[in-house]
């Protein structure tokens, strides 16, 4: 037979984890409070009686001692000169003077409300009143001769008033040290109470700790622990495994939330078990779908290759052999003719160029970039000596790609630069290197006509161009071919906004190319150097 739970039970079953950490917390900080309260008074306490001792009971002794030897000074100076005669004992005397009046008025607010210490205070200066006004004063202002009369005459009375003088002193200075005792006492009093009262809040603070830790260890982290275990399980594919929890309510709810997600997840699993077969299927339909439209696409553009020719060598044929014989018109319409299959050939063969990529260059090793650059202008040099442009280039590192592709991004990038000069200057082409945390950047800025911000991101879309083909001849493949080599290879590519001298375009490569690169999809191959600045 079990026992039913208590109504209190109950209640403290249904505090949630956010209640029982602000009671825990309210709890924790009531106790601290109180116990950084005590320790505060318990330093305070020791606080206190320090400054009783170093700014009062021991400054109040030196003060008092400092008088008596500045008494001492003048009774000095006063028996010397009352011997001798001679005024050089008066400076000890005028000293002591000074020193115990300076003494005196450090001493008395030193001494506070304390009636005994004051009286003592009253009765020394009343001695010291008396000792001067009997003895002291009337040598010191007396002639050598009639000092030493008057300090025969009264050295009877001058010894006994000196003497009462010197136990006055004495009794002050005994209330003072035996005040200075007590402070003494007080103060390790204090400090003793201070240290265990601080021991006893860090052993508090110790306990609540504990307290704390077993709290959450119970409540919080060993509920969490067992569920995120029985999650664990399931997400290894143990979807039988039941998610029961225990601890604060909300945790409870957290558990029955996962196991109503659980059970939908087992509905939802029987459903995408039928469903992944067909799927299976529609995906090999799919790939083999794409693999023959990518078949068919190679072909018909291969294709296409012979019906051009003959277009384009039958009208050039038509053109050598009845140029001028007919009318202007009909010579316009063939040199039509003939430029738009030659076009239409150029823009076939770049097709081809950018269907072959992924599927024929894709041969990655290292690539020393010097000796790429070298083969590309060797390439170009044509168009250099014709256009009389200087191209200068930083030393070019060695970078893991492959060759025919940095061969085809340089080919576009230099070609490019060359074609879109201003017509006032020679080109002037510059090509930097700079290594930053693993990646290269690369840098080829020209002095030619540039690029207006608002087409600095269009010109790498295929078939945009920013001039018409009678200004500059080209396909508007180029610097789409670029971007695709510079990505397939893990790098970025762009046109510096702020230069306005000309075009910069800024590539970066990884010093080392990553795993996914080399399986991401292969970049395009270089079109017929023809990287043109497109017209929208």
């Amino acid at each position: 037979m079990t026992s039913k739970p208590s109504h209190s039970e109950t209640a403290f079953s249904a505090w949630t984890t956010r209640r029982w950490l602000r009671v825990g917390v309210a709890s924790t900080l009531a106790v601290l409070a109180v116990l950084g309260s005590l320790g505060g008074w318990a330093m305070w306490r020791t606080s206190q009686t320090t400054a009783l001792l170093t700014d009062r009971r021991s400054p109040a002794l030196i003060e008092s001692i400092r008088v008596e030897e500045a008494l001492v000074n003048q009774e000095t100076g006063i028996r010397g000169y009352g011997l001798s005669g001679q005024q050089d004992f008066l400076q000890p005397y005028a000293q002591g003077v000074s020193d115990q009046k300076a003494a005196i008025k450090r001493l008395r607010p030193l001494l506070g409300d304390d009636e005994r210490a004051l009286g003592d205070l009253t009765e020394v200066e009343k001695r010291i009143s008396t000792w001067q006004e009997r003895i002291a004063r009337p040598v010191a202002a007396a002639s050598p001769s009639q000092a030493a009369q008057i300090s025969t005459a009264r050295a009877a009375e001058g010894k006994t008033t000196f003497d009462a003088l010197r136990r006055a002193m004495a009794d002050q200075q005994t209330h003072l040290q035996d005040e200075r005792t007590a402070a003494t006492h007080d103060l390790r009093r204090a400090q003793t109470l201070r240290n265990w009262m601080f021991a006893i809040i860090a052993a508090v603070i110790v306990m609540v700790a504990g307290l704390v830790f077993e709290g959450l260890r119970r409540g919080v982290t060993g509920p969490l622990s067992a569920l995120g275990a029985a999650a664990r399980d399931v997400a290894q594919g143990r979807f039988d495994r039941t998610l029961t929890g225990a601890g604060p309510a909300d945790l409870r709810r957290l558990a029955s939330d996962l196991e109503a997600m659980r059970l939908r997840l087992v509905e939802e699993l029987r459903f995408s078990e039928a469903a992944r077969g067909l799927l299976d299927e529609q995906a090999e339909d799919l790939k083999r779908s794409n693999t023959e439209l990518e078949q068919f696409a190679y072909v018909a553009s291969h294709d296409l290759q012979e019906p051009l020719r003959k277009v384009s060598s039958f009208t050039q044929l038509l053109q050598r052999r009845y140029g001028g014989q007919l009318d202007a018109k009909a010579d316009q319409y063939i040199a039509f003719a003939v430029d738009g299959a030659n076009r239409m050939q150029t823009l076939i063969n770049d097709l081809l160029a950018f269907s072959r990529v992924g599927r024929v260059h894709n041969d990655h090793q290292t690539v020393d970039l010097e000796a790429v650059l070298s083969r590309t202008l060797d390439t170009l040099s044509v168009a250099v000596e014709e256009s009389g442009a200087e191209i200068t280039h930083d030393t070019l590192p060695t970078v893991v790609g492959d060759p025919t592709q940095m061969g085809m991004l340089w080919q576009n990038l230099l070609s490019n630069a060359i074609k879109f000069r201003s017509p006032d200057r020679p080109p002037r082409i510059q090509i930097s290197a700079a290594s930053d945390n693993g990646v290269w950047e690369f840098a080829v800025t020209d002095n030619g006509i540039g690029i207006a911000p608002e087409f600095q991101e269009k010109i790498f879309v295929l078939f945009q161009r920013l001039h018409t083909k009678d200004a500059y001849p080209g396909t508007g493949i180029g610097l789409a071919m670029c971007k695709k080599v510079v990505e397939f290879h893990g790098g970025t590519i762009k046109i510096d906004p702020d230069y306005r001298l000309g075009t910069r375009v800024v590539i970066t490569l990884p010093a080392v190319i990553p795993e996914t690169a080399a399986t991401a999809e292969t970049a395009a191959a270089v079109s017929t150097g023809d990287a043109d600045r497109r017209q929208p």
